[in-house]
C-alpha cells in the first residue's frame, strides 16, 4: 500500500495526521506541499479522490490569499481556483492524505483511518 501525505511540518493537525499514520505501521510518501506544490493536474485528481466537485472545498478561505485574490467569486471558474492554489499553496487545505484512488483531509487527523 502506498500512502501519501501532502504535509506542512508547521501544522498541529498534520504533524497528528503524520504521527497517526505512523502508528498505524505505515511510512507514507511525505509531500512538503508549500516547498513542491501539486501541478493543476494533481490537483484536479485529488479533488475527484476526495469526491469534491468544487475546488474552493479543498481551499483555506482563512489565508489572506483567499481574500486578496478575491476567490470568493462565484463568476471564478475551477480552473481560475485551482490555479491560485498552484500559485499559492498555502491556500490548500491540509493534510490530505491519498491512498490509490481514495483520499482524505486529516481535520480530525482520524478521519483518514477510512481511507487506509
Amino acid at each position: 500500500m502506498t500512502v501519501c501525505i501532502y504535509h506542512n511540518p508547521r501544522c498541529s493537525k498534520s504533524r497528528d495526521t503524520l504521527a497517526l499514520l505512523h502508528a498505524q505501521g505505515l511510512t507514507p510518501t511525505v509531500v512538503a506541499y508549500l516547498d513542491t506544490p501539486p501541478d493543476a493536474a494533481t490537483l484536479r485528481e485529488v479533488l475527484a479522490k476526495l469526491g469534491l466537485s468544487d475546488a474552493r472545498a479543498l481551499m483555506r478561505k482563512g489565508e489572506a490569499e483567499y481574500t486578496d485574490l478575491h476567490l470568493a467569486d462565484p463568476s471564478l471558474s475551477q480552473e481560475a481556483l485551482i490555479a491560485a492554489m498552484v500559485a499559492h499553496p498555502r491556500l490548500i487545505e491540509r493534510p490530505i492524505v491519498v491512498n490509490g484512488d481514495q483520499a482524505a483531509i486529516g481535520r480530525p487527523p482520524e478521519q483518514v483511518l477510512a481511507i487506509l
